[in-house]
């Protein structure tokens, strides 16, 4: 390849973003865009009691209301069966309660819907929702994890006694207590990874229609996983086949992974579609997404780091407390087990490690991924300690990091927590880079002179690994998971060359359409423009489990790569036949086909593409056109790391805290396009930040939501979130043939320990060793002063 085709590749360009003209001008077509002739609008009846059983309902005044077509309890729907609890922890009882699609005979938290009513537009639903009446008999609640299943703790359901939904552990618990008996230091916290709520731009919701002839439904649905709500619905709550669903997926405004799971209004709004014979919607509003749709982390553990004097780590124990919600979400149990215990260890060599987790029900809304989806708990956690250990043995926390760093020589690295290897790995490199960039050893000659002049400065070190491109189905069976975790990917090149991908994955500001269509036209030898790539809708692509997990392109990208090297070695075919010459002479690039010494003598792919539609001249055996279809079932997840770097000031006089300089060096492998990378980097980075400083769910002891609205959970604004410096190095993954791991979840696993680390660097004459999340104003003053 000439220079000058080598800088005309896409692979490697920072395009912006195709789909963002129609998103940003208004133009896209979300789930409250759609509207269907005839179609009937739901609101639900929510328990205003954390913990009841049902007495009554009286909908009778609601029915008189003009406009309400009907009013349905959860004993109507005892036909269909709850949520299915798809990922369960491995190797140990669990005990799911999955919901139903309306509450039974009692709720288990507030918001929990106890009826719902059908009505001609959303806001007489809404008023004659108002109007039902339903007498509760209240019971006592318990929102805290670790007291959930302490003796004499309210039960919640008898089907989990004392509200354990797992117990489950990892490691080698003998060498973790004998190395922490014998260490020279340990150093032993309390660390709280709260609450949060994922506010993704646009709420949840589902539409159905139901067609009585056919027996067939289509679900319009703010969905991370189509194919995988469509299996779910049909085999599991319906017991139809699954051809009997067709489930779309429109322009989804953020999922950050509240949209993976398999929620009741997909299956209310099918029953009553069937019921009534009309299209029926239901569409969250925001207080009704804060209380019901999944929160994330709400982690309570202890943790005990052992280690030497000159700064090696020996041993960590850990026992964690994770809080399920008041139900068993689809894949709830895997996050704080698979995804958490088994990464604990980060990107150190600890010798010997154990984690023990027990999940609690709770009265309180379910609890399942959120960005990151149990591998920002696991890395906060090991950072914060590992600065625990630095501080303790008085040695700079980069040192300590160096010195206990997974070496490339390393690699394929094996944790010893029942994790796949590390694919491949260079820490130091972006250490090096990151406190380069921050002028790290400047910095701590000016902070000692800043102290004395009543200025507290702080620089905080975060170095993370990941588990990303989630997906090697005999892997994931042996960790719970009920289904494989492949992807899929059809591409078709037309009689005019032009080029349709239909994928199993889809975004959701991820910019798939865009990176999708330059590994195609790069590997095609098309234009970018010619490319066009479809996602979403059941009927019209192969079966594929979705976006989350950072998986998108590791895994979905990799199965279009598959089926393009089927085009291309079917064009070669075709244009051996064509060229009258041997296939082995044939060379593929740049969109030709030529005889390897004679690139004169080609067959450009349109030409090839054209031959193989209409099919006058095709070789003995070959089917007509080129459309080939790939299952890639990858056989190791992908491992990106980086170190990040923040600086702040803590005004000891209020406690304020400001963000002076954040620093993000990270390695995803290969990059597709740098520009979506960076996108991906900053938006991790302000959801990471936000949970260390502002973010957090609260509930009181009566199992009330007090941050229930945007005026009480404090979302940063973009002014609250710092200019980020960016860069990076290039570990390419061995995994895939593109060499590429995943970006969309490192800013979030990598940031808030950054920032409280940074924090606590600040507050250090104050003799201050750790504070838990968010960092308030108030929560640092009353820690300067001792109380």
């Amino acid at each position: 390849m000439t220079a000058t085709e080598m800088k005309e590749r896409l692979v490697g360009r920072a395009l912006k973003r195709r789909e963002d003209p129609k998103l940003i001008t208004g133009h896209g077509n979300y789930l409250d865009d759609i509207k269907l002739p005839g179609m009937l609008h739901i609101a639900l009846v929510r328990s205003p009691h954390a913990h009841a059983k049902i007495v009554s309902i009286d909908a009778s005044r609601a029915l008189a209301m003009p406009g309400v077509v009907a009013v349905f309890t959860g004993k109507d729907m005892l036909d269909i069966n709850p949520m299915p609890a798809a990922w369960q922890a491995a190797g140990v009882k669990n005990y799911p309660v999955p919901p139903r699609a309306l509450a039974v005979d009692k709720v288990a938290l507030v918001g929990d819907p106890v009826a719902m009513v059908v009505a001609e537009d959303r806001y007489i639903a809404r008023d004659a929702a108002d109007a039902v009446e339903v007498e509760y008999e209240p019971l006592p609640a318990v929102v805290d994890a670790r007291k959930a299943v302490e003796p004499g703790a309210p039960q919640i359901h008898e089907a989990a006694p004392n509200n354990i939904v797992f117990e489950w552990e990892c490691g080698n618990k003998a060498a973790a207590d004998a190395a922490i008996a014998s260490a020279e230091v340990v150093v032993k916290e309390e660390i709280i990874n709260q609450r949060l709520i994922p506010t993704p731009m646009e709420t949840r919701g589902s539409i159905a229609r139901y067609d009585a002839t056919t027996g067939e439904w289509t679900v319009w649905m703010t969905s991370q996983a189509p194919h995988v709500h469509r299996l779910l619905l049909t085999a599991f709550v319906f017991g139809v086949p699954e051809t009997k669903l067709r489930c779309i997926a429109p322009n989804v405004g953020g999922g950050f992974g509240q949209k993976i799971f398999c929620y009741n209004d997909m299956a209310f709004t099918m029953w009553a579609a069937r019921k009534l014979g009309r299209p029926v919607k239901f569409v969250e509003d925001r207080s009704e997404n804060y209380k019901y749709s999944t929160h994330g982390r709400d982690h309570i553990t202890e943790a005990e780091l052992a280690g030497t004097r000159d700064g090696k780590i020996t041993g960590l124990r850990v026992k964690t407390w994770a809080n399920i919600g008041a139900y068993f979400s689809t894949v709830a149990a895997g996050i704080p087990t698979t995804l958490y215990g088994r990464i604990i260890t980060g990107v150190y060599k600890i010798p010997a490690a154990y984690v023990h987790v027990t999940g609690a029900y709770t009265n309180t809304a379910m609890v399942d991924a959120y960005r990151g989806a149990g591998r920002p708990e696991a890395s906060y956690l090991i950072e914060r300690m590992v600065d625990r250990f630095a501080a303790e043995i008085g040695m700079d926390p980069a040192e300590v990091r160096r010195k206990n760093y997974i070496q490339p020589e390393d690699f394929p690295y094996d944790n010893g927590l029942g994790l796949l290897p590390y694919d491949s790995g260079n820490y130091e490199p972006a250490l090096n880079k990151a406190l380069e960039i921050a002028g790290y050893a400047e910095f701590r000659k000016q902070q000692e002179e800043l102290r004395k002049q009543g200025r507290y400065l702080g620089i905080g070190i975060s170095s993370y690994v990941e588990i990303c491109g989630i997906a090697p189905s005999a892997w994931m069976g042996g960790q719970g998971w009920g289904a494989g975790l492949w992807e899929s990917a059809n591409v078709r090149v037309h009689l005019t060359g032009k080029v349709v991908v239909t994928t199993g994955s889809l975004p959701h500001g991820q910019g798939l359409e865009t990176t999708f269509a330059q590994i195609v036209a790069d590997e095609l030898g098309v234009p970018y423009e010619d490319v066009e790539v479809q996602w979403g809708d059941t009927q019209g692509t192969p079966f594929g489990y979705g976006t989350y997990g950072s998986r998108s392109l590791a895994v979905g990208g990799v199965a279009i790569k598959r089926s393009v090297d089927k085009i291309k070695e079917k064009a070669r075919k075709l244009a051996a036949h064509l060229l009258e010459a041997n296939e082995a002479d044939i060379v593929f690039e740049n969109g030709r086909a030529y005889v390897k010494g004679s690139p004169d003598k080609a067959k450009t792919i349109g030409e090839l593409a054209a031959a193989a539609a209409v099919a006058y001249n095709l070789p003995p055996g070959m089917e007509p056109f080129l459309d080939e279809t790939s299952y890639y079932d990858p056989p190791n997840c992908t491992f990106p790391f980086g170190t990040h770097v923040s600086i702040v000031e803590v005004d000891p006089e209020t406690g304020h805290v400001k963000l002076l300089r954040y620093i993000a060096v990270d390695d995803c492998g290969n990059q597709i396009n740098p520009l979506i990378v960076e996108g991906q980097i900053h938006g991790g980075i302000a959801q990471g930040l936000a949970q260390a400083l502002y973010e957090g769910a609260v509930y009181n002891e009566d199992g009330q939501l007090l941050t229930g609205t945007l005026m009480d959970y404090a979302v940063p604004t973009a002014a609250m979130v710092p200019h980020i410096e960016t860069d990076h190095t290039v570990t390419p993954s061995p995994v895939n043939p593109l060499g590429v791991k995943g970006a969309g979840e490192a800013g979030t696993i990598a940031s808030a320990q950054c920032v409280m680390n940074a924090i606590i660097d600040a507050l250090a004459p104050f003799g201050v060793k750790h504070l838990q999340m968010p960092a308030t104003p108030e929560r640092i003053w009353k820690a300067i002063h001792g109380k």
